[in-house]
């Protein structure tokens, strides 16, 4: 039971391209937004839409198949944990990010 603590699965489309970063120690990281939808109906018997996005990073080689493969509106599947991190703005705030490091990833058809 404990390889199933944190772990996440979300299937959804990319709202731009992901963003590729090369690290000066010679790592790649990948960044994207990853949409997903869910849908219900409403008192008034409406079919409503809700998205959700989310905040996906990639390293190493599955960010070298997410430079090379996957690209703005494509549906792909991924799979990671989640973790939450945080940093300072230059006013001196101190923000907090939560974001899923994806490990695994199944591309659908385009």
């Amino acid at each position: 039971m404990s390889n199933l603590r944190n772990q996440v699965q979300l299937m959804g489309r990319l709202g731009q391209d992901p963003e590729i970063i090369n690290l000066e120690s010679g790592k790649k990281l990948a960044k994207f937004s990853l949409a997903t939808n869910d849908y219900y109906t409403s008192a008034k018997g409406e079919k409503v839409e809700h998205t959700d996005w989310h905040n996906v990073v990639a390293w190493g080689k599955t960010a070298d198949i997410i430079e090379n493969h996957v690209t703005k509106g494509q549906e792909i599947l991924v799979g990671g944990k989640l973790t939450t991190r945080s940093y300072e703005t230059k006013e001196g705030e101190k923000r907090y990010i939560t974001e899923v490091v994806c490990n695994n990833l199944v591309m659908t058809q385009k």
